[in-house]
């Protein structure tokens, strides 16, 4: 049986094994080569669905592995290429799914390729770093078995060194670990000794990996050559400061997380919107960040962070959660002293020997944005990170203390020249902060404390609550306070241009300028062909001219022979070619069945009307998703802009179930996960369009499955006044449900933590549908007297009677009134099995401390007036 190797290949795979297979049934082992190569003869696609099909049988087939290998090895005609290229694919996006027989096979796999010494198999090795003991310990078995392969390789020989040295510091406990941790050591050493100048390249960060195994005898001895006799090692080292002067590359920091980690982090900081992080984080907390094991990985989270995670301008210019804000609250999961040491040890590393010069403003950046922005709400936090930033400069390594306190400098001077804060004084010499600290940072760097204007208390603009939360009380452990946290940016386009909210930091530069577009680097990976229409569709002089090219680019997508590793590059050619798309509204200010025709009329949109016009089952049609798909992840906003098309054009009517087909093919993987983004992100952008598109996303399949069950509703109230109107007159007419008996209640509770205005359209859209009031009854025990009055005091009061709701609110006719009351709520009371629930006791001290409440509004509302109460 065929193991489901992955989800959206398993079908071609699945194809090229039956291939295999017809072809060799039956024959002698001489017979089957010939037949295997007379297919390949026939041309490319051949070729590559033999060496798919034979990869396929290597991993779901154990029994076969070693036949299937060596006829893999005899009808390869592109040195395995097509075989890496697969693999490295399933390493980075799929590993994690796969069963475990076809992980045990991949690793042999590795072993034989790296046997054979086939070109490119290094390549493979360097991404193999999952955190698990069996992994870890077979690669090593293999890179020590063929350790002349591994010495042909400068690159593989630093990122094996940088991947074990950091694993040496989880391998200890049992017995099992100690032996292989030994045999980590021994790994490491021989190479730093014989071949030190190829882990030079691993650069500052090789110094901060050697400190944290700095105790075991043979790395101690090592440490002791390094800064005596750096000769020793190498006649070009010339000591410790050279290599803490060299800056470390993205590469490094990014192998030390796993592929779906790395996915997770980049999601969160491309996709997530600023105070609706919460969720994320904790998936992630309980998937990487739970077990004690994983309080090591905090650091290795922070250092990629900080070095690896640049976001473009246009992200930088948006509400997307900022980096600081994701640091910081990985500062509260510390709960061992160690592992909240080396975390700020990783924050501030690229601090240490800052040259501007060589060094990215955005490593540096995220340090101070999380003192900065958690001197309000948290001021233990900064406080921590202060002194730590003071202490580290004589104890780093004190014969380089003068180089280290220059570096310190250097960052904070590039930091207010930069503009990322605008003047240090007000976080240097706050009044929140003790004054032993404040006098340690005047005493180091008396240059900063200076403020223009007499010193007062910082004051940092908060966004919503950052739901920083991470399950730990103000009793537990931990080594900080429960902060807030937030995230940012990229270190490339340091001239580009960023301009934020007032919440956010203030940025680099002050507006956002167009830059030419540039996508050599993505050309020169594509085929001739369609290179060729990617350099046309740039110079494309008219919209109608541009869409000829891009039906000729999906024509050639749809070709039986395209290669869809092309899929990702093209994708990234597309986004950068197109992002003016993405930038002001899509809808027409008037909306006519003509100017909706013409808004569809984009380029891009040319991918959507194919998939329209294509069934299902079409093999080409998996290929498109596949590219939306890609697209989707370099350009979050293709998602509202497919349901726009959908609604918008007439080529789409009755297609709207192609956008559950879409959802499936993203890295979300679920309509509802994806349709929640979606709406969000169209909320934020272009509120008129997130109303157009409301009636269809409740009441057109696939959705009001998804939206009617929702507790977090796509249509959470942002509208205006007349928005809102237009909704409740299309519910009110039957055109719309929005809310259903079952599942209104739930939504309702939930409403009550929302905004006052965000409460009232809740309400009103509530009370335009046909549902029983006794439904929502039990909401009364959820009210909390001392907050604001609920938008849905007047609909509860109508259960009661309206004579009973006037003496509620002091109106007079007190006897009668109460008489009403008490027979009112008596009656319901005995008419309904919810509102059992609820005793008189309840019901009153509701309407009492409802009467209380809106007394004293009255009251203030007087006084305001200037008049007598």
């Amino acid at each position: 049986m065929l193991y489901l190797v992955l989800a959206r290949m398993c079908s071609r795979l699945e194809r090229c094994v039956g291939i295999v297979t017809s072809l060799t049934n039956g024959l002698s082992e001489r017979e089957a080569n010939d037949a295997l190569n007379a297919h390949i003869c026939k041309g490319t696609p051949q070729h590559e669905e033999i060496c798919l099909g034979l990869f396929t049988l290597v991993l779901t087939e154990p029994a076969q592995a070693q036949k299937c290998y060596r006829d893999l090895a005899l009808v390869s005609r592109d040195g395995m290429n097509i075989v890496l290229n697969k693999i490295n694919h399933i390493l980075m996006e799929k590993y994690l799914k796969l069963q475990d027989t076809c992980r045990t096979q991949l690793v042999w796999l590795l072993r034989e390729l790296v046997k054979s010494g086939v070109l490119g198999a290094d390549g493979v090795c360097g991404d193999v770093t999952a955190k698990n003991i069996w992994l870890a310990e077979n690669v090593l078995e293999i890179l020590t078995e063929q350790r002349e392969w591994v010495l042909k390789s400068s690159l593989l020989i630093a990122m094996a060194v940088y991947t074990y040295l950091r694993l040496i510091v989880d391998h200890h406990g049992t017995s099992q670990l100690q032996v292989l941790r030994q045999k980590e050591v021994d790994f490491c050493i021989s190479l730093l000794r014989e071949r030190f100048m190829d882990c030079f390249m691993i650069g500052r960060d090789l110094v901060r990996l050697l400190q944290n195994v700095a105790r075991i005898p043979e790395f101690e001895q090592l440490w002791k050559d390094i800064i005596h006799n750096p000769q020793v090692l190498s006649a070009q080292f010339t000591g410790v400061l050279q290599l803490l002067q060299s800056r470390t590359s993205r590469k490094f920091l990014a192998c030390r997380l796993t592929p779906d980690m790395e996915t997770k982090l980049l999601f969160m900081t491309s996709r997530v919107r600023f105070g609706q992080q919460k969720r994320y984080q904790d998936w992630f907390q309980r998937q990487y960040l739970s077990t004690p094991d994983s309080q090591s990985l905090r650091c290795d989270l922070i250092r990629y962070i900080c070095g690896v995670v640049h976001p473009s301008n246009e992200v930088l210019s948006s509400d997307i959660l900022p980096r600081w804000a994701i640091i910081g609250w990985l500062l509260t999961t510390c709960t061992s002293n160690v592992a909240a040491s080396n975390a700020k040890l990783a924050l501030f590393y690229d601090w240490l020997f800052f040259n501007p010069e060589k060094d990215s403003i955005m490593n540096i950046e995220p340090a101070i944005l999380v003192m900065h922005h958690s001197m309000k709400p948290h001021p233990a936090i900064t406080a921590t990170l202060l002194d730590f930033m003071c202490r580290i400069i004589p104890n780093f390594y004190p014969p380089l203390e003068a180089h280290v306190r220059q570096g310190v400098f250097n960052s904070l001077t590039h930091i207010v020249e930069k503009r990322v804060l605008a003047h240090l004084a007000p976080l240097f010499d706050n009044p929140k902060l003790d004054k032993e600290l404040r006098a340690m940072l005047r005493e180091k760097f008396p240059e900063f404390c200076s403020s223009p204007s007499p010193p007062i208390e910082v004051k940092i603009e908060e966004p919503v609550s950052m739901e920083m939360d991470n399950h730990m009380s103000e009793k537990d452990d931990g080594c900080y306070d429960n902060a807030e946290a937030a995230f940012s940016d990229d270190e490339d386009d340091l001239n580009s241009k960023g301009k934020k909210r007032e919440f956010r930091f203030h940025p680099i530069k002050e507006t956002i300028v167009e830059e030419p577009v540039d996508i050599t680097p993505f050309l020169d990976q594509l085929d001739e062909s369609l290179k060729d229409k990617v350099l046309q569709l740039q110079k494309g002089s008219d919209t109608e001219a541009q869409c000829e090219v891009m039906q000729e680019i999906v024509d050639q997508v749809l070709e039986e022979d395209f290669d869809s590793e092309q899929l990702s590059v093209l994708a990234s050619c597309l986004q950068e070619l197109f992002k003016a798309h993405f930038r002001g509204e899509v809808l027409p200010e008037e909306i006519t069945e003509e100017s909706l025709e013409e808004s569809v009329g984009k380029p891009l949109y040319l991918i959507f009307r194919n998939l329209c016009q294509m069934q299902e089952d079409n093999s080409g049609f998996s290929l498109l998703l596949d590219l939306l798909s890609e697209l989707y992840q370099k350009q979050p906003k293709i998602g509202y802009h497919l349901l726009y098309y959908l609604k918008a054009s007439k080529a789409a009517a009755g297609k709207m179930n192609l956008y559950e087909s879409f959802a499936q093919a993203t890295q979300l993987g679920d309509l509802h996960t994806c349709l929640m983004m979606d709406m969000k992100a169209c909320q934020e952008d272009d509120v008129r369009l997130l109303c157009y598109l409301t009636p269809s996303i409740y009441t057109e399949e696939p959705f009001p499955t998804v939206t009617l069950s929702c507790h977090e509703h796509p249509a959470n109230p942002v509208f205006s006044a007349t928005q809102l109107q237009e909704l409740v007159c299309h519910v009110m007419m039957g055109n719309l449900v929005m809310f259903r008996k079952d599942s209104v209640l739930n939504i309702l509770i939930q409403s009550l933590d929302w905004e006052t205005f965000e409460q009232y359209c809740t309400w009103q859209l509530f009370l335009a549908h046909s549902i029983p009031l006794e439904t929502i009854i039990p909401i009364l025990q959820h009210l909390k007297y001392k907050g604001e009055l609920c938008p849905g005091a007047e609909t509860l009061g109508g259960c009661v009677s309206p004579t009973s709701w006037g003496f509620v609110f002091g109106g007079g006719q007190e006897e009668r009134g109460a008489n009403r009351r008490f027979s009112s709520a008596l009656s319901l009371r005995s008419s309904s099995s919810k509102l059992a629930q609820l005793t008189l006791e309840q019901i009153l001290e509701h309407l009492d401390n409802l009467r209380l409440n809106l007394t004293n509004t009255k009251q203030n509302c007087t006084y305001q007036l200037g008049r007598e109460p």
